[in-house]
């Protein structure tokens, strides 16, 4: 496949393969959330934002695995890297009983393991004075370890803090902090003490003028919950207070200045240590490592991992636990492929200028979204290639969805009626103007068909 040539091409979705391998997923998958049928046929071309199918579709692919790919498919960045390697099994170690190593010294390897992944995290978190990291297998196992932590850094502790919209995992733990849609609390048990106060989107929510709930008019409501305030809650028996600095599942909602200012301030003021869940946001997304890089918040821990291959839970020496206390995982820093992925991956971004790209290629995405979208799309707003397209109804951004993908171009839905957009992070600015054409006509047609009905 020729990615400077490559064009969606799409017969039926799903083809009578594709009904066939997802009807063999099913017979012992348990339930779970698939957004398409798409079925990845990894013997076929694949390129990039372009990808084929089990059916021999080409898709443009647009959503980057929920960024989890961030750089697309077989990507040369990458795979150039891994196939100078002749990989070994296990790739996953006992890592907390074990180590990598290749050659007679670390500064002699020519195979990054988790040791150099680590290290890589804290030069990229050193504007936060950040020199420690602990890797896990997941995201959510990167956010119960930075609420361990720092419950552990702050003992005696009694509350956490969370915001409306929020999603951070699927665990027990995760699970009392994620305050989006409660089809993923369900009937669970909470861990207590957690308190949720709004989160600010950037709609010209101030102080002045707020519609969230989150300023008062007499302050913040995270402020005046605090005993020195007029509230309840001690600062100081506050473990942590944890945030996206873009919510993802939540529908893509960009903070708002004063917002972010105040949760500055506040956790600045009382010494409340400060998590950013940066698992979708972060590794370039946004056209900065970090998504927190936008805004005036100093995170205490940063908890990542999609886009890292791996879950990493990055903080200060003296946040995480002694060594009588220390955190522990059968896996936890053992995964060699994982790793080697994670640092390629960050070594790409930086050679090859993807922050700036990003950010280049995302200003084209915005332009061409709001010069030609109808009155119907309510909001057109991202950083860097994490994009998003807000519509009237939930019923037309599925029906957008739907259209995209006939005509080859992968996209998810999030929030209520919101489309997410996240490219892989060296488009070029001809795959650009192509997914955006592609989504603009599957706008005009859910548009055209409104009418005729």
């Amino acid at each position: 496949m020729d990615r400077d040539t490559a064009q969606p091409d799409v017969d039926a979705f799903p083809g009578p393969n594709g009904r066939e391998w997802v009807e063999f997923h099913g017979k012992n998958a348990a339930p779970s959330e698939y957004s398409h049928e798409f079925v990845w046929d990894i013997t076929r071309e694949a390129d990039g934002p372009f990808v084929t199918d089990v059916d021999g579709n080409v898709l443009l692919d647009f959503t980057c695995h929920i960024g989890a790919a961030p750089l697309g498919y077989n990507n040369e960045k990458v795979t150039d890297k891994l196939r100078e390697f002749d990989l070994v099994e296990p790739m996953k170690i006992a890592g907390q009983d074990m180590y990598f190593g290749a050659g007679p010294s670390p500064e002699e390897s020519a195979v990054p393991g988790s040791s150099h992944l680590m290290e890589k995290l804290t030069d990229v978190s050193s504007q936060y004075g950040m020199d420690t990291v602990f890797l896990s297998n997941s995201g959510a196992e990167a956010m119960e370890n930075a609420m361990k932590i720092t419950h552990d850094h702050r003992a005696p502790s009694k509350y956490g803090v969370a915001f409306s919209g929020s999603f951070h995992g699927r665990t027990f733990g995760t699970l009392s902090i994620t305050k989006s849609k409660d089809v993923y609390t369900r009937h669970y048990p909470e861990i207590s003490g957690i308190e949720t106060v709004p989160f600010c989107a950037d709609r010209g929510c101030s102080a002045d003028t707020c519609d969230c709930g989150f300023f008062t008019g007499a302050g913040s409501q995270l402020r005046n919950s605090l005993a020195p305030e007029g509230g309840h809650i001690d600062p100081d028996e506050i473990a942590f207070l944890t945030l996206e600095p873009i919510q993802g599942v939540g529908g893509y909602r960009f903070p708002s200045t004063e917002f972010m200012q105040e949760i500055a301030d506040v956790t600045d003021e009382y010494d409340i240590p400060l998590v950013v869940d940066e698992i979708q946001a972060g590794v370039g997304r946004t056209g900065e490592i970090w998504a927190s890089d936008h805004y005036p918040i100093e995170p205490d821990v940063i908890a990542s991992a999609k886009a890292l291959r791996v879950g990493a839970t990055i903080s200060r020496s003296e946040i995480f636990p002694s060594e009588k206390n220390r955190l522990g995982s059968t896996f936890g820093g053992g995964d060699l492929l994982g790793s080697m992925m994670g640092t390629f991956t960050l070594e790409a971004i930086e050679e090859y200028d993807l922050l700036d790209n990003a950010t280049e290629r995302g200003e084209q995405a915005k332009e061409l979204l709001r010069d030609d979208s109808p009155e119907y799309v309510e909001d057109v707003r991202g950083k860097g290639l994490m994009l998003a397209v807000e519509f009237d109804t939930p019923e037309r951004r599925t029906a957008v969805v739907q259209e995209s993908l006939e005509r080859g171009l992968l996209t998810l839905g999030c929030g209520k009626k919101t489309i997410r957009l996240l490219p892989p992070l060296d488009s070029s600015e001809r795959e650009i103007e192509l997914g955006i054409g592609i989504f603009l006509e599957a706008i005009e047609a859910v548009g055209a068909s409104a009418k005729a009905a």
